[in-house]
C-alpha cells in the first residue's frame, strides 16, 4: 500500500431471488481473503498511516433481527473473533470516515461497487480540498485495489491448498455418487441431486458454480443448466460440477456414457480429448504458461478432427483458418481458487505470464458436436460432446493434480458407471 495509506474494502450485500426473499449470502471473495469475515453489510478498513491497522465496520447485534436472519458477530465479535483492533457499527461509517482519511495520502477503493459509499468518499475529499488553505490536504489519488489484491490471490498459501484438496475430495466423491445413477431413464437433475447432496452431505458449502448435468446433445450447450432431460442408453452425459469448501472452489468435468459403455463415435472422441488433455497436462509446470498449454489442447485436438475426418487440410492450415473452432471455442485453462473464475493477471507486460509454485488453474479441453452441425463428415456424431477437466497446482518439480482419484480413462469411467448397476 505503501506509506499514508487507507484502503477500504466493502463486503457484499445480501441479493435479492424474488419479490422479498434473497440468495444464500456469500461474501465477496476479496473481502474473505482479507478477513474472514463472512457476514453482509461490512466494511474493512486497512491503514499504512498509523494505529489502527484494521478497523471493521459490521451490523451491530440485534436480538430482534437475529431472531429472523440469524446471528450476527456484532462490534464485539469483529474485535474478539476477527482480529480488528477497532470496530464501529455499520451505520458509524459516514461519521468516521472524515478522521480516518485525514491523514492518508493514497485512497485505495473499487469506485462503482457501492455508490453510497463512493459518494461518501468523493464528498470528504472534495471538502479537504475546500479546506486547503488551512492545511488540510486531501489524498492525492484514489488506486483500485484490486490488481494488488489479486496478485496475492494469484499464489496460493499452504493452508489455502489444504482448503481446495479437501473441496477436491468432496468432489471426487459426488463425482462417483453421480456417476452411478448415469443410467438410461434417470433424469439430469437426479445427477444434480446426487451431486448436490454430497457436496453439503461432505462439508462443502455447496456447489462452487453452477451444476452442469448434459445428456446427449445437451452436452454440448457449454453452460447449460436446465438438467431436466431424461438420459438416454448409448448418449454421453457430459458433469461440470463442483464444491466448494471454505468458500475455495473446485471445478472438474467428467463425461460418462450413458448405461455404462463408450459405443463408436462416442469412444473415438473421447479419446481424442483425453489425449489432449495428457498432453497439456505434460506442459504444465513452473516457467511455462497458459498460452503454451493452450497451444498444445489446441494441435493435438485438431490433429484428431483431422484424423477423424472433420477437417481437411494439416494442422497448421486448420489453426490458422480456425476451421476448428465451431467444434472447440473455448480456451483450456482458468485460473482457480476463491472463485471457480479466479483472479490474477494473465499476462506481464504483453507477454504470457509464466507460471510459479502456488498457482491454481484447470486443464479443460473438450470437442462439441452440435445438433445444428451442417451435413458433412462431423454429422454422424452430432449430439456428442466431451470435456475432461482437472485442476492443478504449480509445485518446483512440476503439479499436483487435485483431482487425481476421479478416473478419466474410458474403462476405468465405464466401471465406475457399471457400479451403479449393482449398488442401486
Amino acid at each position: 500500500m505503501g506509506p499514508n495509506a487507507v484502503a477500504l474494502f466493502v463486503g457484499a450485500r445480501p441479493a435479492t431471488r424474488s419479490n422479498d426473499t434473497e440468495y444464500p449470502f456469500r461474501q465477496d471473495s476479496d473481502f474473505w481473503y482479507l478477513t474472514g469475515y463472512g457476514h453482509p453489510n461490512a466494511v474493512a478498513i486497512l491503514r499504512t498511516d498509523g494505529s489502527p491497522e484494521f478497523t471493521l465496520f459490521v451490523e451491530p447485534r440485534d436480538p430482534d433481527m437475529e431472531t429472523w436472519t440469524g446471528y450476527r458477530p456484532g462490534v464485539e465479535g469483529a474485535v474478539a473473533d476477527y482480529g480488528a483492533e477497532r470496530a464501529f457499527a455499520i451505520g458509524e461509517l459516514a461519521g468516521e470516515l472524515p478522521e480516518i482519511l485525514s491523514k492518508a495520502t493514497r485512497v485505495y477503493h473499487s469506485l462503482g461497487r457501492n455508490t453510497e459509499i463512493d459518494a461518501q468518499l468523493i464528498s470528504i475529499l472534495d471538502d479537504m480540498r475546500k479546506r486547503s488553505r488551512t492545511g488540510v490536504i486531501p489524498a492525492a489519488e484514489i488506486v483500485d485495489p484490486r490488481a494488488r489484491v489479486h496478485e496475492l490471490r494469484l499464489i496460493k498459501e499452504p493452508v489455502e491448498l489444504d482448503l481446495m484438496r479437501r473441496a477436491a475430495s468432496i468432489t471426487a466423491e459426488a463425482h462417483r455418487e453421480a456417476a452411478h445413477l448415469a443410467q438410461a431413464g434417470r433424469n439430469e437433475y437426479e445427477l444434480q441431486a446426487a451431486l448436490e447432496y454430497a457436496f453439503r452431505r461432505l462439508g462443502g458449502n455447496g456447489p462452487a458454480y453452477g451444476t452442469i448435468v448434459g445428456g446427449g446433445g445437451n452436452a454440448t450447450v457449454l453452460h447449460y443448466v436446465a438438467n431436466d432431460r431424461p438420459l438416454v442408453d448409448g448418449d454421453l452425459v457430459l458433469i461440470d460440477a463442483g464444491a466448494e469448501f471454505e468458500n475455495y472452489a473446485s471445478d472438474v468435468t467428467r463425461t460418462y456414457p450413458v448405461g455404462g459403455t463408450f459405443r463408436g463415435e462416442a469412444r473415438a472422441v473421447y479419446e481424442v480429448v483425453l489425449e489432449a488433455q495428457e498432453r497439456a497436462l505434460a506442459e504444465c509446470k513452473p516457467g511455462n504458461d497458459l498460452d503454451a498449454i493452450h497451444d498444445t489442447a489446441l494441435r493435438s485436438l485438431v490433429g484428431g478432427m483431422i484424423d477423424l475426418g472433420w477437417l481437411d487440410g494439416s494442422v497448421e492450415e486448420s489453426i490458422e483458418t480456425g476451421s476448428y473452432k465451431p467444434f472447440y471455442m473455448h480456451r483450456t485453462s482458468h485460473w482457480l481458487g476463491l472463485d471457480v473464475h479466479d483472479s490474477g493477471a494473465y499476462t506481464t507486460g504483453r507477454a504470457p505470464r509464466k507460471l510459479e509454485p502456488g498457482m491454481a488453474f484447470t486443464v479443460e479441453p473438450g470437442l462439441y458436436v452440435s445438433a445444428s452441425t451442417p451435413d458433412g463428415p462431423a454429422a454422424r456424431f452430432r449430439g456428442i460432446g466431451v470435456r475432461i477437466e482437472d485442476d492443478v497446482v504449480v509445485t518446483p518439480g512440476g503439479i499436483e493434480n487435485l483431482n487425481s482419484a476421479i478416473p478419466k480413462h474410458p474403462d476405468e469411467i465405464e466401471n465406475w458407471v457399471r457400479e451403479g448397476l449393482t449398488s442401486n
